[in-house]
């Protein structure tokens, strides 16, 4: 098959959409299909990546999350003549809906993969609901079908309702022989800002307004609880850069947490195997079930055998509850989420955890396993 995928921005730009569609991609050109990524440049060129044809395109303007790119309608209409299918994503507008008009109008089959409500705050706020209220109904009508990668979005969406009969899941999934157990020397683990006897958190999201709802100011308040009132040894590492990093670290200091709270900034990808290696728990406490539409840096943690806390949004906490692969909490308890670290040893230290964290990615959770999925979905469309 010939499949045309148009998320605004690709790898190496760093997100959770752009990891998912550089992952799924990768899986499909292993399985024989050629895979085209038109998207927004971010400072690269065009060429190919890991065996997928990238078209990276000019921007004129950039509204919230949004790259403008205006050559995308006639670029796509070039192509589609000699694709089966496009496939693009929300929750970052323009390209999903360009998508949408150009399948329409050529009568290609187009998948929409819809990751989480699009959801901002101040005036991103004002014009993802405009745009909730205009566009997206107006995409999601268009598109052939639609994946989800958890079966309680169409619940927890107030948008996704009335096009189930054309919903399929679709979980997301984890590169399993990149993201697998190894030996960290307690230098290496040093280095990466771990340290010997404490209970070592890890932290990865990228830190700007449009993901607080990944919690890390409930995150460090536990933190600072715990140093507050137990004698316990706990450190925190916190992977990831952007606009409100100097707003945390400030609120580190005020909480007098800097001495057990180390922010590292951007990770490159090569050492994000090593970090969720070296942590003993890597904590994500999100917030919105609207926002959070799978939490796929919890599946690298598990592929690593690292356990988990976070909470009911995400959509592994199931398995993390019915498989002890952590602790599921409530979101925004800062009280529920100082009682589930300072309760983790007990399980952190018990090798059979680390074992069955690994187990359940690779039995349901590999992204061969769901290309496969989407393999068969696109078939079925095309036919």
């Amino acid at each position: 098959m010939k499949i045309i995928q148009t998320p605004v921005r690709f790898y190496p730009y760093t997100g959770g959409v752009e990891a998912h569609v550089h992952e799924l991609s990768k899986e499909l050109v292993n399985d024989g299909h050629d895979v085209e990524v038109i998207c927004a440049s971010t400072g690269e060129t065009s060429g190919v990546v890991d065996g997928i044809s990238t078209s990276r395109l000019s921007t004129i303007a950039k509204i919230a999350q949004t790259n403008i790119t205006p050559k995308l309608p006639i670029e796509l209409i070039n192509r589609v003549s000699h694709a089966d299918l496009i496939h693009t994503h929300l929750p970052t507008p323009w390209s999903a809906d360009i998508s949408a008009i150009v399948g329409q109008v050529t009568g290609t089959p187009v998948v929409l993969t819809y990751h989480n409500d699009i959801i901002g705050s101040g005036l991103a706020d004002t014009i993802a609901s405009l745009y909730n209220s205009t566009a997206l109904k107006f995409t999601l009508q268009l598109v052939d079908q639609i994946i989800i990668t958890q079966p309680s979005y169409i619940d927890n969406s107030e948008y996704l309702a009335e096009y189930e009969d054309k919903i399929t899941v679709v979980h997301n999934g984890v590169d399993v022989d990149r993201f697998s157990p190894m030996n960290i020397s307690p230098d290496t683990k040093s280095d990466l800002g771990f340290e010997p006897n404490a209970l070592n958190l890890f932290f990865l999201s990228v830190l700007d307004e449009y993901h607080e709802y990944k919690g890390l100011d409930i995150l460090l308040k536990s933190i600072a609880k715990i140093s507050d009132e137990s004698t316990m040894n706990v450190k925190l590492v916190v992977g990831g850069d952007g606009s409100l990093r100097s707003r945390y670290e400030q609120l580190a200091q005020d909480l007098d947490i800097t001495d057990i709270v180390d922010f590292r900034g951007y990770i490159p990808d090569e050492d994000l195997p090593k970090m969720y290696n070296s942590a003993d728990l890597f904590v994500l406490p999100s917030l919105s079930s609207e926002q959070e539409g799978f939490g796929l840096v919890l599946l690298e943690a598990l592929s690593c055998g690292t356990p988990v806390i976070s909470t009911e949004v995400v959509g592994v906490a199931d398995e993390i509850m019915s498989k002890g692969l952590g602790e599921v909490i409530d979101s925004g308890s800062v009280d529920q989420l100082t009682d589930a670290i300072s309760g983790a040893e007990e399980y952190t230290t018990d090798p059979k955890v680390s074992i069955e964290c690994r187990k359940i990615c690779v039995k349901k959770y590999s992204w061969s396993s769901k290309a496969d999925d989407l393999e068969q979905l696109y078939q079925e469309l095309i036919e």
